[in-house]
């Protein structure tokens, strides 16, 4: 991946469907503006693209789509994310933060069958992040999470498939520079305050 050579600084908050990412997300942008930085909150998928409303269907099981087409599919939706929101705040030095980046493509394509290497492949062209946080959440209480929201369950949000997720985001870290791993089986506040530790590095 390409490393950022913009005055903005890329922030990716990522973890297991139910690992607590939105709340840390919340704290990390009011963290951020107390400090005095113009900040650009978004996520992936967005709704934004074609690709990414697609996505956002599969995701809920109202369409059906081949493992290989849906990382395809979040490759576009990424490329036009990139282009069209992360980088020009980048390039006015602003801070972007978003839950979710690459890395749920390699993580999640793995549990859908697919290899590794020819997702990192995938991404290849894409902006390296000055900070990736993994909140390390197991499976098992991640599925409790989803359960107890009492929303129906997204395609991925079985703990079969969350374990195999939970498999390449611990070895992130070692494919990719600036990426750390963050317990998330605390409460939200001291997550947090390893979370605020990390960002202050960047500051």
């Amino acid at each position: 991946m390409i490393k950022n050579n913009y005055p903005g600084k890329f922030i990716v908050i990522e973890g297991l469907d139910g690992s607590g990412k939105s709340a840390q997300v919340d704290l990390v942008i009011n963290y951020l503006k107390e400090k005095n930085k113009e900040v650009v909150v978004t996520k992936e998928p967005t709704m934004d693209s074609e690709a990414g409303r697609k996505i956002k269907q599969a995701l809920r099981k109202e369409v059906v789509v081949e493992p290989l087409e849906l990382q395809k599919l979040y490759v576009q939706d990424r490329k036009e994310h990139l282009k069209n929101k992360v980088v020009p705040a980048l390039k006015q030095g602003k801070f972007v933060v978003s839950s979710r980046y690459a890395f749920s493509t390699f993580a999640y394509g793995y549990s859908d069958g697919l290899g590794v290497d020819l997702l990192v492949e995938m991404n290849n062209e894409f902006l390296l992040p000055d900070l990736t946080i993994i909140i390390d959440v197991s499976p098992e209480s991640c599925v409790e999470r989803i359960e107890n929201r009492g929303e129906p369950k997204e395609l991925f949000e079985q703990k079969e498939k969350l374990a195999k997720v939970s498999i390449v985001y611990k070895k992130i870290p070692e494919m990719f520079k600036n990426a750390v791993i963050i317990d998330g089986e605390r409460s939200i506040q001291e997550v947090f305050e390893d979370v605020k530790k990390q960002i202050s590095k960047l500051l």
